[in-house]
């Protein structure tokens, strides 16, 4: 049943989104078509990530209050949870809405992936193709005249995981350990650290890794997606410091 739906309604319609496009598009080669999908499919969500990147932009703005919370009331946890819970409310903030926008949006990404990954190209398979998707004549699989887009490439797995860092960073908050006192850092703050420095390093290596061992499809997926959530993170981020400046001046 899931497998069902995965493919009918996310798998299939990117599938042949990307064979369309190399259909009609006759000058268009694969890397172009792989961009071109890339970005149709995330401005298709984009209410979706929007949503989400703002979510990420207030919890990084009232961290510092949300420290000062859990630092206050360490010992009655009833009345710091409630105390949480009026900061978020009094900024709009509903963290279980963030879970359920990632919750909606993996299926669609893993539905990118495997189109890149498992679509076969450039050969088509028809028993995918909806009615009125033809079979391209020829499919250039050269991006640019350069890169062959069924084989792996050094330069495409580099420039993915360098442009994971950079969307990794804006998205991640500063860290911030210093204590007051001489206090040490306890075990909660050294697991926070390390994973922050995971997601921030060891992500893009992995992703170099993968997109190294697969075709440079999936390298160029990874870039155009990047590079897509850093022009959404930067332009969310903008609009809402214009909406919040206005609001000030009005005041």
């Amino acid at each position: 049943m899931i497998s069902y739906i995965f493919n009918n309604v996310f798998f299939n319609p990117i599938y042949n989104g990307l064979v369309y496009l190399i259909d009609i598009l006759p000058w268009v080669d694969m890397g172009v078509a792989v961009i071109l999908i890339t970005i149709a499919v995330k401005l298709i969500i984009f209410p979706l990530t929007k949503k989400s990147i703002q979510l990420q932009i207030t919890q990084k703005k009232i961290e510092p209050e949300l420290k000062k919370i859990k630092e206050k009331f360490k010992d009655n946890k009833e009345e710091q949870a409630r105390k949480i819970m009026d900061l978020y409310r009094e900024n709009d903030l509903n963290p279980l809405s963030g879970i359920m926008i990632m919750i909606i949006q993996i299926p669609i990404i893993f539905a990118l992936y495997f189109v890149f990954l498992k679509g076969g190209l450039p050969e088509v398979n028809s028993e995918l193709l909806y009615s009125f998707v033809k079979i391209p004549t020829e499919i250039h699989t050269l991006f640019i005249g350069l890169i062959d887009m069924t084989q792996k490439s050094l330069l495409l797995a580099i420039l993915a995981g360098i442009s994971q860092y950079i969307q990794i960073q804006l998205i991640l908050p500063k860290l911030d350990f210093k204590r007051n006192n001489g206090q040490k850092r306890d075990f909660k703050d050294d697991l926070t650290k390390s994973m922050h420095l995971q997601m921030k390093f060891v992500m893009p290596v992995i992703i170099i890794i993968i997109s190294y061992n697969l075709p440079s499809a999936i390298a160029l997926y990874w870039i155009t997606s990047n590079i897509f959530m850093i022009g959404q993170e930067m332009f969310v981020k903008r609009k809402m410091e214009e909406k919040q400046n206005g609001k000030i001046l009005v005041n």
